[in-house]
Parts: C-alpha cells; structure tokens; sequence
C-alpha cells in the first residue's frame, strides 16, 4: 500500500488538501495517510499528529517570539515524517513551516517525493527562493498559470491547476430566510480567519456597521467565520449591541450567504476571489502592527495588495490598507457604490474579465488529485 504524509500550516491549507484527498480517495482507496492536519483532514478518517493551532502563528513578530516551539513542530514532525516513510510528502501553503519540513526530510531520505500545494507568492517577493525550493521539492501545483514562467525559469517541475475558490462546486439548497430575515438587504464581511486578524478588524467593522445604520435601513450584515472562530466574533458583535449583524461558519449557508449579499467588505487574502466568482461588488481591508507592516513594505515588490489588481496592475477593487482601515473610510466607499450602481457594474464586469485567465476546465482538486496519484505510479 502507498503512503502519503499530508502537511499543513493553517485551516486554509486544512480545507485545502482534504478537497484533494476527497478526490484522490475517489481514485485510488489503496492509500495510507498521515497528517498535520485540522478538522477537514480528520473528518476524512485522516489522524494528525497534533493540534493544527500549535504551530498557527500570524505575522513576523508572533513568529520570533515563537522560534523555539515552531523548531521543536518542524523536528517533531520530520521524525514522525522519516519513521512513517511515505512515497509523497504532499505539503500545502504554510511555506514557512511546511517547507522547512520538507527541505529537512528530504535531506534525510532523497527518496521521499515532495509535492507542494500553493506556491510561495514569489511574484510579491523573495524570487530567489525559488532557487533554494528546488533543492527539495519534486513538484509544484500552482493556483496561477502567470507564475509558471518564475518556476520554469529555475527549471522546477510545476503545474497549473487553478483556484479552487474559482471552482464551480453544486451546492445543496438551503432557505437563508430561516436564518436572515426576509426583505433584508445583505452585506457580507469577512474580517479574516485568525484570531489576531478578527480581534484588530472586527471593531472598525462593528463601527462601520454603525456608520452604515445612520443612512440604510433594513440590513443586515454577516460575518463570515470559521467554527473554530465563530464564538469569538459573536461576542465582539454582542459587546457592540447591534441588533443587524449575525455570525456564519457553515460553509453552505456562507455560500449562499454571499450569492444574495448586495456588497462584500473582505480581508486582503484568497477570500476576495471567492467572492469575485460569485459576481459580488467588495472592496479589501487590513491593518497589521506597525512592525510587521515596515518589514513587509521594505520586502514587497508590487503595489497592491489584491491579487485581481495585481493582474491587471491597477486598482480595480478598492484597498484599504494599515492607515486607510479605518470605519469612516469604509462607509464611504461601500456608500460610493450602493449610491452609484454603475460602479457595481462596471467592477464586476473588469473583474470577470480577469477571472477568465485564473480559471481551468476541472476543479483544481481533482487536477491536483490526478497529478498526486501520477507520482504514485
């Protein structure tokens, strides 16, 4: 029986790689595994190792203050990793951890095949790490067709299997009504899915939404959250007193959720394709402490943050970054566009326009599925 080590770094790299062993499961059942993994992993009868949240640490200062216990997780799981000695070590985002990993494995056993899941966005910066990752890493699946050229350049096998945020997946049907009232008009947030984003932009939210009541009626506004996070965001709302403003983390309610929202206000991250499939006007936010802001501004080499601006290379959703993150800043935009719906259009249809490049002809789990089960032969 082949074996294959799953590893990941974060609940987005969880949902991530359990959508591809979904799908690998579906074509080869002779497979053990092994994980580093959260609860979509496990719920596919897949053990992990340890707790996903032990090695969870947003942004460079967390990630210093932490060094010792992230090296004692990267050593505990290369041993684990070496005495389960899989055919593949399939690793997915999370390169700060996942990658350690793998280099350290695959120097111990040249044997094991590494395939990584989400390549490191070295189109932002540090390019030249691609030069280091090809020393240790077989394969790479990539979300985007433009970063082929970079990967190539250095002569590291890779692959473009789309953006499974793009993916058209049949969603079972469900009646939001029982959950949001009727007649109300919808604005989803999405305030991000770590604690440390949630606890720094959830109040400019809730001030937003206050803002936002003093002109609109009958709204309502919902947060979009993960289940680990759910609790928390609700009693940030509770706190705030508002009565418009509920808390979803089913991932069906929050798709249909977003199919009837009017206007989307989202943390700078993958999110915003998610929502730009759904054809939904949004604008970005985000705020980091100063610290990590000056280092990432002295690395970056683009200059937005968005990757639909990126694209076009110009800002066609609005990004409110560090200062502009404000409550004030946001109710303007958001009321610049529900007062003016030709804006609407006219971001939808740029945005649309763009999409077209970033999407494939399969889900880019089953894509990435198929290129695991390949290495397997």
């Amino acid at each position: 029986m082949k074996k294959i080590f799953i590893l990941t770094g974060e609940p987005s790299g969880d949902k991530l790689a359990s959508e591809v062993i979904y799908d690998l499961q579906k074509i080869n059942s002779q497979i053990e595994y092994l994980s580093v993994g959260g609860e979509n992993i496990k719920s596919l009868g897949i053990k992990s190792i340890f707790e996903l949240k032990e090695i969870t640490y947003l942004g460079f200062t967390k990630v210093f203050l932490n060094l010792f216990k992230i090296k004692k997780k990267i050593d505990q799981t290369v041993t684990t990793i070496i005495k389960f000695n899989p055919d593949i070590l399939f690793t997915v985002d999370s390169p700060d951890f996942t990658l350690r990993v793998a280099e350290k494995v695959k120097k111990i056993n040249s044997k094991i095949i590494t395939i990584h899941y989400v390549a490191p966005q070295v189109w932002v910066w540090r390019e030249g790490r691609i030069k280091k990752m090809k020393k240790f890493i077989d394969h790479v699946l990539l979300l985007f067709n433009f970063e082929k050229k970079y990967f190539e350049k250095e002569q590291l096998s890779c692959e473009f299997v789309g953006h499974p945020l793009l993916d058209q997946k049949q969603k079972s049907k469900i009646d939001i009504n029982q959950i949001i009232g009727k007649n109300k008009a919808l604005i989803s947030i999405f305030a991000g899915s770590r604690k440390s984003e949630i606890i720094t932009l959830t109040p400019i939210l809730l001030n937003f939404v206050r803002l936002m009541n003093k002109k609109y009626n009958d709204m309502t506004y919902v947060f979009h959250s993960t289940k680990e996070n759910s609790e928390l965001t609700l009693s940030l709302i509770k706190d705030s007193n508002l009565q418009n403003c509920e808390v979803v983390s089913d991932d069906i309610i929050k798709s249909h959720i977003l199919k009837k929202s009017i206007f989307a206000v989202a943390k700078s991250g993958t999110v915003s394709l998610e929502i730009c499939n759904a054809k939904i006007p949004l604008i970005i936010i985000y705020k980091m402490n100063f610290i990590n802001y000056l280092i990432v501004k002295s690395l970056v080499k683009i200059r937005f943050a968005n990757i639909i601006n990126i694209s076009a290379n110009k800002e066609i959703i609005p990004e409110l970054l560090q200062s502009k993150c404000n409550a004030e800043n946001i109710y303007k935009y958001v009321e610049s566009y529900l007062d003016e719906p030709i804006r609407i259009k006219e971001q939808v249809e740029k945005v649309q326009s763009i999409l077209k490049d970033f999407r494939t002809n399969q889900s880019s789990s089953k894509l990435a599925s198929i290129s695991l089960n390949k290495f397997l032969q």
